[in-house]
């Protein structure tokens, strides 16, 4: 028989929960094997299908070539009208040489780009981060620990999160540092440390690095996200602020000890 916590468990396998929920389910997993088989088979399905999928880049000559289509100007090249062909042309060879030029290339182009591009455009991790950010924007949601005083805030994730962030006040520098709060990324514990920067709220998130990953610094629904590492230890600083403002926070977390 099913257990009533099933679909639950598959969007906390799916990190569609926040923290306080991914607890709750962690504790009936202690108790309900059910519910631990149905995450095992998950974890399998997902291993295979990661395992069987291969994944071939681009060459960069084509990718180069791709690009430069997609940048030129429409309007620099005069489209010349063209007489209206017969339908059993377009099976032939007439058709691929007039789809490889003007419109036709052009459209063939991005839709190329479009396929070529898109695994590495689409990070879930990325998108998961964004959602926490927004999610802690709401009301009441922001902060759970408040104050402008590393040494409260700092201690407060112990037994919080899974990690020890590093957590510093650069008011001086226009950071203000006014508190921390526990989230839930990449199926972890997550530390988060925000900051104030003139109206803008700068979430620095914080988790245990999971192996080699290549966490580009990136930008989704108008939110920016600068990712680093050190030691076993991976960031994200999120936050709709200038890319400039945001990288100056970065490079003082990073001077830190």
């Amino acid at each position: 028989m099913q257990c009533a916590e099933s679909l639950r468990v598959q969007a906390y396998f799916d990190s569609e929960v926040d923290a306080v929920s991914a607890a709750e389910i962690e504790r009936h997993f202690e108790h309900c094997s059910a519910c631990r088989e149905l995450l095992q088979d998950l974890e399998k399905v997902r291993s295979a299908l990661r395992s069987g999928i291969s994944y071939a880049a681009a060459p960069p000559a084509l990718r180069a070539q791709i690009l430069q289509a997609l940048d030129r100007d429409p309007d620099a090249v005069p489209l010349k009208p063209r007489p209206a062909r017969p339908s059993k042309v377009y099976g032939g060879q007439r058709f691929w040489s007039g789809a490889f030029t003007g419109i036709g290339g052009t459209a063939l182009a991005a839709a190329l780009a479009f396929f070529l591009f898109l695994p590495s455009l689409v990070s879930p991790l990325s998108n998961e981060i964004v959602s926490a950010h927004v999610r802690s924007l709401m009301p009441a949601h922001l902060i759970d620990v408040v104050s402008t005083d590393k040494h409260t805030v700092k201690p407060w994730f112990a037994g919080h999160a899974d990690v020890s962030p590093a957590v510093a006040d650069f008011e001086t520098q226009g950071y203000r540092l006014i508190g921390g709060r526990a989230d839930y990324i990449d199926r972890q514990r997550a530390a988060v440390v925000v900051y104030q920067h003139g109206a803008h709220v700068i979430n620095v998130f914080t988790w245990a690095a999971s192996g080699a990953r290549n966490l580009s610094n990136t930008t989704r629904s108008g939110y920016h996200l600068a990712y680093w590492q050190q030691g076993d230890i991976q960031y994200c600083a999120v936050s709709d602020t200038g890319w400039d403002e945001l990288l100056a926070l970065v490079r003082l977390l990073r001077e830190q000890p």
